[in-house]
């Protein structure tokens, strides 16, 4: 995260803000690293040909559903909350079965390439000792 972000201070905080949203939804922040890493490799305003915003590219319709008319999916607290709850939600619908939870999250259940992607640059980059 370090060497994307702009400076040591603003890293810090990005980190805390991470911890504190995964932990929240009860999620390791590693793996949430790992999603925002795949998703949008650290970009604050990514947003992809199908719409979705931000670090953990949550789709606007989450905030229709599930949250309050205004709320700014480019803001990293927001973009976290959402990310992390909607990754818990299909982790509950999954019992636990992360590569199916990680499918339904890109919304490519049943194919193997992103929960793959995901799960390499967890242990790759966001587990100690790994």
């Amino acid at each position: 995260v370090m060497e994307r972000m702009l400076d040591e201070r603003h890293a810090r905080e990005f980190l805390e803000l991470v911890r504190y949203e995964a932990q929240r939804a009860g999620l390791e922040p590693q793996l949430v690293l790992a999603v925002i890493d795949v998703e949008s490799g650290f970009r604050k305003y990514a947003v992809s040909k199908a719409g979705a915003r931000g670090y953990m590219q949550v789709m606007p319709f989450w905030v229709r559903l599930i949250g309050m008319p205004g709320q700014n999916l480019f803001h990293p607290r927001t973009n976290l909350r959402y990310g992390c709850v909607i990754l818990r939600h299909y982790l509950e619908i999954e019992r636990g079965n992360l590569h199916n939870a990680l499918g339904r999250y890109n919304g490519s259940l049943g194919r193997p390439e992103y929960p793959d992607r995901v799960l390499r640059a967890l242990r790759g980059h966001w587990t100690p000792g790994a």
